[in-house]
């Protein structure tokens, strides 16, 4: 059974993936239980050339909601025209930012160069166009920082979805322009240590994500269950509620706006 968030809140989610095929079939009342909930704009993210269309042609539906974003993430194989058909959707999808795509040490058989040489085209393609950029990182947050501290940035910044790295580095990525995203699923107590290095993230550059239909938060962050342990867009509400309690907050729907508008 759904519940609503105990308090109405204009919410932004800054990352999820609601053109997966997990949500076919139930996407529209997902869509309506967002905007119920008081959700007004999420950033849905592709991941390959596959999905790229769905998330373009979810934005026309919904442009009042929907923010698009088109990467190739590091678990996908390249195309050889990938790079030409992201130019494309960047071209021809208003307000079309770009990610997901990053650096991942924690798949296997990872191919260093290749994912080196991949979201070099994505950041270069980012800075030239001032666009939105949002970041995945697994194990490779050395690699990152070397790669963002010796290449030119876009002047709007960058976003580290889900940032797992460590509190020590958040200063400096922060002076190179991050903004750093708290996903509900860092609300689980194994995660603490997260939760230690967005204690010292600015209020300024702060980000709350979903990461639906993954990153299920803890049952008190669930408002909006969904059959197979899917994670639903509209939780949140509940997950910035819950963070409140550790984290400064209060700029985190100002900071959405200011990042992701073109």
């Amino acid at each position: 059974m759904r519940t609503e968030c105990p308090h109405s809140l204009t919410m932004h989610d800054a990352h999820n993936h609601l053109q997966h095929i997990r949500f076919d079939g139930i996407r529209d009342q997902v869509i309506t239980d967002m905007r119920t909930t008081g959700v007004t704009r999420c950033v849905v993210n592709g991941t390959c050339p596959d999905d790229w269309k769905k998330v373009a042609d979810l934005a026309r539906r919904h442009p009042d909601l929907i923010i698009p974003s088109f990467g190739l993430h590091p678990w996908k194989k390249p195309t050889t025209d990938w790079f030409e058909q992201l130019v494309g959707y960047l071209d021809t999808t208003p307000n079309a930012c770009i990610g997901e795509c990053g650096l991942d040490r924690w798949m296997e058989d990872f191919d260093v160069d290749l994912q080196e040489d991949i979201f070099l085209k994505h950041l270069k393609l980012a800075t030239e166009r001032n666009l939105p950029l949002s970041i995945h990182c697994l194990k490779a947050w050395g690699h990152l920082v070397e790669i963002l501290e010796s290449h030119p940035l876009p002047e709007r910044g960058f976003l580290l979805h889900s940032y797992g790295g460590s509190k020590e580095l958040v200063p400096r990525l922060a002076k190179l322009g991050a903004y750093f995203s708290f996903s509900g699923y860092f609300l689980h107590e194994k995660k603490h240590k997260v939760r230690e290095a967005f204690a010292v993230v600015p209020a300024d550059r702060l980000l709350i994500e979903t990461d639906a239909p993954d990153m299920l938060p803890p049952k008190e962050a669930i408002t909006h269950p969904l059959p197979e342990n899917l994670n639903h867009p509209a939780n949140v509400a509940a997950i910035h509620q819950t963070a409140s309690a550790f984290l400064d907050v209060s700029e985190v729907d100002a900071n959405c706006m200011e990042f992701f508008t073109l």
